[in-house]
Order: C-alpha cells, then sequence, then structure tokens
C-alpha cells in the first residue's frame, strides 16, 4: 500500500474517530441505555472499517498475520449482526412491525454464530486459505447490509420519515462494504479513486447512522416526557403545573427561609390567550403558551421556580439574599418589555397571524416564614389580574391590608 493509500485510509480513520467521540459525548451527556447502544454500534463499524483498510497492518507490521486474519474473518458479521439488533429496536421493536423485528432477531443470531464460527476457522486455517475465508466473510457481511436496506425501504414505505434517510445510508453501507473487502482481498484493477469513493462511503454512512440514531433517541425521550405530564407538567410549555408548582414554590419559600431572606412572587396574567382562534383545532394556543413560558423563561433567569398556575396565568418566585436590594418596579418592567412583544403564530391552515400579548403583572415581596405559599401564590394572581384594569404594573406595597392574618407579606 502506497503512501497516497495510506493517506486515505488515515483520513477515513480520523473522521470515524471523530464520529466515535461525538457519540460519545452524547451517551456521557444523555446517560441513556440507548445512547450507551449506539455508541457500541458506532464504535463497531468504525472498528470494522479501519481494520478491512489495512491501516493496522501498515501501522503495525510486527502484527501477527494469523491475527489479523482472524479478526477480519469475525468482526465484520458480529457488527453487522449487532446493527440488525439495534435496527429491530430502532424501528421500533415489536409493537410497530412484528415480522421485521423476528427477522432482525433471528438475522442477528444466526449472523453472530457464522461470525463466531468463521473466527475459530481462520484462528486453525493455513494461509493459503485466508483468501477463501475473506471471500465468506464478504458474503455473510453483506447480508445484514441487505437486510438493512430492505427493511429501510420498507420502514419509509409504512411512514417512517426518518427510514428515507437510511434507504440513503443503506446504499452507503453497500458501497462501503463492497470497497472495504475488495481491499482486505487485495483485488486488483482498483485504484485510487475506488478506495477514496469507499472510505467517503464509510465516513458519510456512520455520520447519517449516528445522526438518525441520536434523532430517534431524542424523539423517544420526548415522547416519555409526554406520558409522564400527568406527574404535574404542562403539556404545551413543560411547566410545572398544579400540586407541582406549589411544592416547588414551597421549596424555594424554605431554601430562601434558611438564608433568613424574602421570596418575591411574580405573577403574569395574559389575558387575551384565546383572542385568535383556529376553527381546526386549539393549536395556536399552544404556540401563544410556549413562545409565552420562553419569555418569561428567559426574563427569570434560572435561579427561579417557573411555573403555569392555570392557562393565562405564570407564576415566578425568586429568592432574594438578607440585605440584597431588589426594585420591583425594574423586575416588571424587564417581565413587561420581554413577554409583550408581538409574536408570530400559525394557523392549521399555514397562515400566519400576529398576536400582541396583553399582560397583568404583580410583584409580591413574602416572608417566606410567615405567608403560606397558596396565599402568596393566589394573591399574585388576583393582583395580576387586576392590573389588567390599570396602566400601572401593580407593586404590592401593604399587602397586608388584603391579607390580614399575614403580616409577612410587605414591600
Amino acid at each position: 500500500m502506497n503512501v497516497t493509500e495510506n493517506t486515505v485510509w488515515a483520513v477515513m480513520a480520523g473522521g470515524l474517530l471523530s464520529l466515535v467521540l461525538l457519540t460519545a459525548i452524547d451517551a456521557v451527556v444523555t446517560r441513556s441505555m440507548a445512547a450507551m447502544r449506539s455508541l457500541l454500534l458506532i464504535t463497531a463499524i468504525s472498528g470494522v472499517c479501519v481494520l478491512l483498510s489495512g491501516l493496522p497492518e501498515t501501522l503495525f507490521p510486527e502484527l501477527p498475520p494469523r491475527l489479523g486474519v482472524v479478526l477480519k474473518a469475525g468482526l465484520g458479521p458480529l457488527a453487522g449482526a449487532l446493527g440488525l439488533r439495534l435496527l429491530g429496536i430502532w424501528i421500533g421493536g415489536y409493537r410497530e412491525d412484528p415480522i421485521v423485528y423476528r427477522i432482525t432477531i433471528s438475522g442477528c443470531m444466526s449472523i453472530a454464530a457464522a461470525g463466531v464460527a468463521l473466527m475459530v476457522l481462520a484462528a486453525l486455517a493455513q494461509p493459503e486459505q485466508y483468501p477463501h475465508l475473506l471471500v465468506l466473510t464478504a458474503a455473510l457481511t453483506a447480508i445484514p447490509a441487505l437486510l438493512c436496506l430492505l427493511v429501510a425501504l420498507r420502514a419509509a414505505f409504512l411512514g417512517d420519515a426518518l427510514a428515507r434517510w437510511l434507504v440513503l445510508a443503506s446504499l452507503f453501507l453497500l458501497a462501503m462494504v463492497s470497497g472495504l473487502y475488495l481491499r482486505a482481498l487485495d483485488v486488483a484493477g482498483f485504484g485510487l479513486g475506488m478506495w477514496i469513493f469507499t472510505a467517503a462511503s464509510a465516513v458519510v454512512f456512520v455520520l447519517i447512522v449516528m445522526v438518525l440514531i441520536v434523532q430517534r433517541n431524542r424523539t423517544n425521550r420526548d415522547l416519555a416526557r409526554l406520558a409522564r405530564l400527568e406527574s404535574g407538567n404542562d403539556p404545551a410549555t413543560g411547566l410545572p403545573t398544579g400540586a407541582r408548582l406549589v411544592s416547588e414554590v414551597e421549596h424555594t419559600f424554605w431554601r430562601t427561609g434558611r438564608m433568613h431572606g424574602r421570596c418575591v412572587v411574580v405573577g403574569l396574567y395574559l389575558s387575551n390567550l384565546y383572542e385568535l382562534t383556529d376553527p381546526m383545532g386549539r393549536s395556536i394556543d399552544s404556540q401563544i403558551l410556549s413562545a409565552t413560558a420562553a419569555r418569561v423563561r428567559r426574563a427569570a433567569g434560572f435561579r427561579c421556580a417557573v411555573g403555569l398556575y392555570h392557562p393565562r396565568c405564570f407564576i415566578v418566585a425568586f429568592s432574594v439574599e438578607r440585605g440584597r436590594v431588589m426594585d420591583p418596579g425594574a423586575l416588571a418592567l424587564r417581565f413587561r418589555s420581554m413577554v409583550s412583544q408581538p409574536l408570530q403564530v400559525v394557523t392549521s391552515d399555514n397562515q400566519q397571524q400576529t398576536f400582541v400579548p396583553q399582560i397583568g403583572l404583580a410583584v409580591l415581596t413574602v416572608l417566606p416564614h410567615q405567608v403560606p405559599v397558596q396565599d402568596a401564590i393566589d394573591e399574585a394572581e388576583h393582583h395580576a389580574m387586576d392590573d389588567i384594569r390599570h396602566p400601572v404594573p401593580r407593586i404590592a406595597d401593604d399587602l397586608h391590608t388584603t391579607l390580614p392574618a399575614h403580616r409577612g407579606l410587605a414591600g
């Protein structure tokens, strides 16, 4: 193998290593079993590509030839078997397509067993038998590649949008398998152009597979999150609501009380949420709530509790350290300036409309040990609703007049 070919395979190895590292980062960040499976698959495919390219023998000429043949004979089919197993999971498992799922499982077990058998034969074979074993290995590895293409075509035909990209990836997979085994068998008649195409096919295939796996894992996580919404999250905004919101505000009160500080409770009432109506559904309301929730989060920052008390009322609870001075007027102005900006919504018939939020705002300063959380939330809501009828945000300076039993609400 000349220097130019070495460069081609080295570039391929570098690209594959980069993709393995990206997959590893995703696995560390998400800490999920699905991400770990994808890391195992990407690592296995990348390792087989580098092995079949002949780069290890070039870099380490002292490696035993028999060891290289044993690895080339078995790792390709084993990686293909792993890919089939994970492909069955990726398409949705038994629930989505029972027939294909059974095929992927049986194919995985059969190809894995055949791969192990080829490794044993390679360990016992004579050097002149090595090319015949690699031909068998190439044929065996082509089976999961073809199955991947057929499964992707079926899934795309049945409506899986991501499977269309898997069809494209399968074509690159077939080109990659063909080129790498031609290189491993040292078949004459193929030049540098063929090896560049093979190396590029390997990197593109692994890249597409990595993106498809990450996208499907993310979709599954979102579905799992939506399935757990009964635990207290609003479906449109993801914000805590009901008892969970009260619990988070209680925790903010408790933490602030331990620091001998004060709590600031902000009530934001979106009076015209249902101003725009969509005869085809409620998608406009969800868009408005999602955009407003994002603006409220930006205005509030990260060190606070943000929730949706009911569809029109957002509640935010801050901790103010002892001795720190906070300007309620400036806080109210920040919320009002960020939340009341017009936003564009799209109707079910793809028509754009402009929505101008009309908000009422209230800022309450609370002594957490003296005021029940529920009373503070209710008071913030009532003052925010009253602010709709007043031109200036309601800043609570003497709330003890409205809650005579709780003198801890003070400005």
